[in-house]
């Protein structure tokens, strides 16, 4: 019996990364740079991510952010964003463990974030498919929290690949945990030699200048 042979010649992310290059393009005419920011669950994203937002409004009380908040099931954090007084809208993703571009540009549709300086997205906690899809995002942001341990560029390489910055989070509780900062980023800078990395605490506060200093930087080069 002849094997009948098709060739298809389109990748399985094509498609998604078409409609990702779309969602930037629209999102250049709009003047909105979007942040997807990674992490596992509990890595402490929404508190880092309340006070990034604080210090971008300290600075200039006229800039406009928004949220997006992506998770499987429940509202808790975009509760949060919103309690902070910062427009946010939430994200089902329908048992899905991670945005794609699909699901981005319908919520940007429902959003109307077209008159946002800043959109960042709180992508779907995990370290694994949510590295695996372009969303659109202008930058990709992990945050390793330090109870992760160090290891986690080892273990799972394609997230410090994908990200342009990366916070380690929870510097606060070092007293309580092993963590060596010189071998975690040796070991991200082996992946990817380009990666911003700050030490940080959404506790404290400390660290933050730095981040939110790298942010501005990249808005005013977009």
């Amino acid at each position: 019996m002849a094997v009948k042979v098709i060739d298809v010649n389109v990748g399985i992310y094509d498609e998604n990364n078409r409609i990702a290059d779309e969602i930037r393009e629209e999102n250049k005419k709009n003047g909105t740079f979007m942040i997807n920011i990674m992490a596992s669950p509990g890595a402490g994203k929404t508190t880092a991510l309340l006070r990034t937002i604080d210090m971008l409004r300290a600075g200039d009380e006229s800039v406009r952010i928004g949220v997006m908040e992506a998770d499987i099931e429940a509202t808790v954090d975009a509760e949060k964003i919103a309690e902070a007084g910062v427009r946010s809208i939430q994200v089902h993703t329908g048992g899905e463990c991670a945005m794609d571009a699909s699901m981005v540009r319908q919520a940007l549709n429902g959003f109307d974030a077209g008159d946002l300086d800043i959109l960042f997205m709180e992508n779907v906690g995990n370290l694994v498919c949510t590295a695996e899809q372009d969303t659109g995002a202008n930058v990709n942001v992990e945050i390793l929290s330090l109870p992760e341990g160090d290891d986690k560029p080892l273990k799972y390489p394609l997230m410090f690949t994908v990200c342009q910055c990366v916070l380690i989070n929870k510097i606060d509780t070092r007293e309580w945990f092993e963590f060596d900062d010189d071998a975690v980023v040796e070991r991200i800078h082996r992946l990817n030699p380009a990666a911003e990395v700050f030490f940080i605490s959404g506790k404290t506060g400390e660290g933050f200048d730095a981040w939110v200093d790298w942010i501005g930087k990249q808005i005013r080069d977009y």
